[in-house]
């Protein structure tokens, strides 16, 4: 597997992973049509392209066998880096390819001397929690995220990479 900077060529296989794994993750969640106009609006080639390559961001691909199996995009913004997404494709859970691209997002990260790292997760995304608790992250807040007029919980997780 190589984790690589995603670039303009990636988009369209950027799109199918986060569909599949959007209609896997969160179809019984939000329903169908909220997880197919979020993945559209969210997705669309105009809103990949305007952050790619953008400063201090990070957007990733992993690669299998020339197919990209997932992606992560991240931020940063002073001395804390944010986990914007980060998914795999469902016929790849569970193969390390997540763990993969977080360990070579928060490598990129440091490089823009970040001390910090949060994701937010929807709170009924249990694989998702249970993806940033495995990896040490603890759960410093709660929010809500609305999505076609309806409002969903989230949970905060923040991890400390650093003693500053």
């Amino acid at each position: 597997m190589e984790i690589r900077p995603a670039n303009a060529d990636d988009i369209e296989a950027i799109q199918r992973v986060a569909r599949r794994s959007w209609e896997a993750t969160y179809r019984d969640i939000l329903g169908a049509e909220t997880v197919a106009e979020t993945v559209s609006e969210w997705y669309s080639e105009e809103a990949l392209s305007d952050v790619l390559g953008k400063p201090g961001t990070a957007f990733l691909a992993a690669e299998k066998e020339s197919e990209v199996v997932g992606f992560c995009h991240g931020v940063v913004e002073a001395e804390q880096g944010d986990i914007v997404r980060l998914y795999v494709d469902p016929d790849h859970w569970r193969d390390g390819v997540g763990s993969a691209l977080y360990e070579r997002l928060r490598s990129d990260l440091e490089d823009f001397n970040m001390h910090r790292l949060e994701a937010i997760v929807l709170a009924d995304n249990e694989m998702g929690n249970e993806f940033y608790r495995n990896l040490g992250f603890e759960k410093t807040g709660e929010g809500e995220v609305t999505m076609r007029g309806e409002t969903y919980g989230e949970n905060v997780y923040r991890k400390r990479l650093s003693a500053t």
